[in-house]
């Protein structure tokens, strides 16, 4: 080994704990930064590749079959913008019946000749596309999956057409839930119903303005008064598909950032303290014959030793954090097999390490220039000519003389307190924005649960119990006996009953699920973001994501089919609903009482009078359910998630992370701190100072810097909070309401401040036993 590495290894042996501080101060940045980068990647990937593989439709438009002639959507395709376009194809909203596993959910069903074609060609996934009338194709995508060969009957339409299934596909752009040969379509169409769809891809399509404007220009061709009755845009599709990965992106950005900052501090405060603390040793080397660079160099490598094995370690961390991340995304995409890209790992590794080698030059440069002479008559003993203004006021304070001594320590070594504050100021914002996230997220998941009932009597769940005479089927329960064993039950007080009917929304494919509300709902739980709560019949509330995906505001209208008859309602507010992708539509009962009159998948939820006792209420309740089939519970719907689960253990680890960096930046700060003071600290022995009362001046030694610093961390980590909460949102499509961010209180407040001046204490603690402990001969004898 050369004389410069064994000089590197000889340096890092002797300060373990600081290269402990680099090493897990790296460790950190580079987890946080693999696992958001990775996620940055992956959630974008699968669809664009299988978007351009398939030749995804920009939009898709649906128009009203009497409106509008085949013909004439043909030419459509030849407006100026658009580069490609398929259809006309004829489609219908129609609800199946699977075998005997009971009816099924609406269904967009389109007529295509073929799977392939310019614009949107259909992945068969399984068996083939239909080539005669009594066969259809499936969307993996579909509700209703059921084996190749296996039946679908339509036995609400004239004739009650069966079809055969004989494949399962996927379209990129979801632009139908199964697809039939062109011929098939008549049977599957109701008198006075039925529609066209037209697919077209443009030259400019990658924002939403382009796609609007694109989907104008297209309208206009058309004759005068020709409207499309619904539009979905790739970029909605997109964004759907990314939804879940890119829920964590925001999150973990502000991690991978406070992390990278921490390590640039860490590492400059490392390399800064040895340079100050080994100006002899400094001298020394150049004295045997060590050039300025070969000093620098030594000083970089013992910094870039202990950062490298962080960096092994955190990007082990990163692809293991990954793993329940990327199983979610692997779920949206089937069969697709997802993995922390290599060229990820690549960047952050160079990235760090090149930001650690900066840093340590550029604390190193100081070791660098000094003369040899001038290195070898410094002596180990700092200077105590900084801070005698602030020992002589600590002094006049009426504290304890050790207590004022701490206290004035920090002003003796002002950069050194800054870097230990600065540590904490970190590791504080960290503990901040993670007890704001999780409040946070406790507020989404009030609002995806209405947890707000004391007791709820959930709607009958589908019988698949072996010998069940109709398997799969819901038990038929009568929910007017169930709404008068309720109301009549003693300590009844508010309530109300939601019925769940599936239905479909003019321009989108898939199901929208429509609650339909019997009583007065506002005081279930449901958070509102705009607007207001429903008022009488016509009138609906919708998440934020079915405004994106339709292309409405507050004041527009949507059309539900897939009932009896179509239902206009007018939307008169904006709900924070994150289930069922934030597609549904919340309305009143009398809304579908002429569409659908028959609600039974009906739920019931009330609170007790004051005064009640809740278990003894649900015993009560559940004597006159009993003989209705149905069951009364306490508690609001379960509002858990995996995603939340995985956020919130994601955020406590990395802070844990963050914090343990914190605190042991502030034990090498005050280590280095009583190695130089070790004399000082045997004069204060030899004059009668206790360990109890050592122990008492190195801790309060930080008590300023862990105060201020907690301080100034708590607010700076509100305001990281406010920033991310909102784009973490916005990457769901979700916008959050005030009070989903404003979480904090007053009360919470003060204690976190404090955790600066717990960070700061943590650190503190073994320095001050190694004070206490120390020998006052040995220590007075130290120069």
């Amino acid at each position: 080994m050369s004389a410069l590495g064994k000089v590197v290894r000889s340096g890092v042996g002797r300060r373990r704990v600081q290269t402990l501080v680099i090493g897990l101060a790296t460790m950190m940045a580079v987890a946080a930064s693999v696992l958001g980068g990775s996620l940055l990647v992956v959630s974008g990937a699968p669809f664009d590749d299988a978007f351009a593989e398939q030749h995804g439709a920009h939009l898709a438009l649906q128009f009203d079959a009497g409106e509008v002639g085949a013909g004439q959507l043909s030419k459509s395709g030849e407006t100026e913008g658009v580069s490609a376009a398929a259809g006309p194809f004829r489609t219908a909203t129609v609800t199946p019946r699977a075998d005997e596993a009971g009816p099924g959910w609406p269904m967009t069903v389109a007529g295509r000749s073929d799977p392939g074609g310019d614009v949107d060609e259909v992945a068969l996934l399984d068996g083939r596309w239909p080539t005669r009338s009594g066969e259809i194709v499936l969307s993996a995508d579909s509700s209703l999956i059921p084996d190749l060969g296996g039946r679908v009957a339509f036995s609400q339409l004239p004739g009650g057409p069966a079809l055969t299934v004989v494949g399962v596909a996927r379209s990129v752009t979801r632009t139908a839930d199964a697809w039939v040969v062109p011929s098939q379509m008549p049977a599957l169409t109701a008198p006075g119903s039925g529609g066209y769809q037209m697919l077209y891809r443009f030259t400019e399509a990658d924002t939403a303005a382009r796609i609007t404007a694109g989907g104008k220009a297209v309208t206009e061709s058309l004759p005068p008064g020709t409207a499309a009755a619904g539009e979905q845009s790739w970029l909605t599709v997109r964004k759907t598909a990314e939804r879940d990965t890119a829920l964590y992106v925001p999150f973990l950005i502000a991690f991978g950032a406070l992390g990278l900052v921490m390590s640039v501090l860490v590492v400059g405060n490392v390399v800064a303290s040895a340079v100050g603390t080994g100006t002899r040793r400094i001298g020394i080397l150049k004295a045997v014959g060590f050039t300025p660079a070969q000093v620098v160099r030594a000083h970089v490598g013992q910094a870039l030793i202990p950062a490298a094995a962080g960096t092994v370690l955190g990007v082990l961390a990163g692809h293991l954090l990954a793993v329940p991340v990327l199983a979610e995304t692997e779920e949206i995409y089937g069969t697709s097999s997802l993995a922390v890209a290599p060229w990820v790992d690549l960047v952050v590794i160079c990235g760090v390490l090149g930001l650690v080698a900066v840093t340590a030059w550029a604390g190193a440069r100081r070791a660098g220039r000094l003369r040899t002479v001038d290195a070898l008559a410094v002596g180990r003993t700092a200077s105590a000519v900084r801070g005698r203004w602030a020992a002589r006021l600590a002094g006049r304070l009426p504290l304890p003389q050790p207590v004022a001594l701490g206290l004035a320590r920090p002003f003796a070594r002002p950069a050194r307190a800054l870097a230990m504050g600065t540590a904490i100021l970190f590791g504080t914002v960290a503990v901040t924005f993670t007890v704001g996230m999780g409040a946070s997220l406790g507020q989404v998941m009030k609002a995806k649960a209405h947890d707000a009932a004391d007791v709820v009597v959930p709607a009958p769940m589908p019988d698949f119990g072996p010998g069940s005479p109709n398997p799969g089927k819901r038990p038929r329960v009568d929910p007017a006996a169930v709404a008068a064993a309720v109301e009549a039950a003693a300590g009844t007080g508010e309530y109300y009953r939601a019925a769940r009917v599936r239905a479909t929304v003019s321009g989108l494919n898939g199901i929208t699920d429509v609650i339909a509300f019997t009583g007065d709902a506002s005081w279930g739980g449901y958070t509102m973001v705009e607007g207001r709560w429903i008022d009488g019949p016509g009138e609906a509330v919708v998440p934020t994501p079915f405004l994106a995906a339709t292309g409405t505001r507050i004041g527009g209208t949507v059309t539900l089919n897939g009932l009896a008859e179509p239902v206009t309602v007018r939307i008169v507010g904006e709900v924070l609903d994150p289930r069922n992708d934030g597609m549904q539509v919340f309305t009143d009962a009398s809304t579908l009482t002429p569409a659908h009159p028959d609600l039974t998948e009906t739920s019931h939820h009330l609170v007790v009078t004051p005064g009640t006792e809740v278990t003894g209420y649900v015993d009560a309740l559940n004597k006159d359910l009993a003989p209705l089939g149905v069951i009364a519970r306490a508690g609001g719907l379960d509002g858990g998630s995996d995603m939340v689960l995985t956020l919130n253990t994601l955020s406590v680890i990395l802070t844990l992370m963050l914090v343990a960096v914190a605190a042991l930046g502030v034990l090498n700060g005050v280590l280095l701190d009583t190695r130089e003071r070790v004399r000082e600290i045997g004069v204060h022995k030899a004059l009668g100072m206790t360990p109890r009362q050592t122990i008492a001046m190195v801790l309060t030694s930080v008590v300023v810097t862990g105060l201020v610093a907690g301080g100034l961390g708590v607010p700076l980590g509100v305001t990281l909070h406010g920033r991310v909460l909102p784009a973490m949102g916005d990457s769901v499509g979700l916008r959050l309401p005030d009070s989903v961010i404003a979480v904090y209180h007053a009360a919470e407040l003060l204690p976190l401040a404090l955790g600066g001046l717990l960070i700061a204490t943590l650190g503190a603690l073994l320095p001050a036993g190694w004070a206490a402990g120390a020998r006052t001969a040995t220590a007075l004898r130290t120069e």
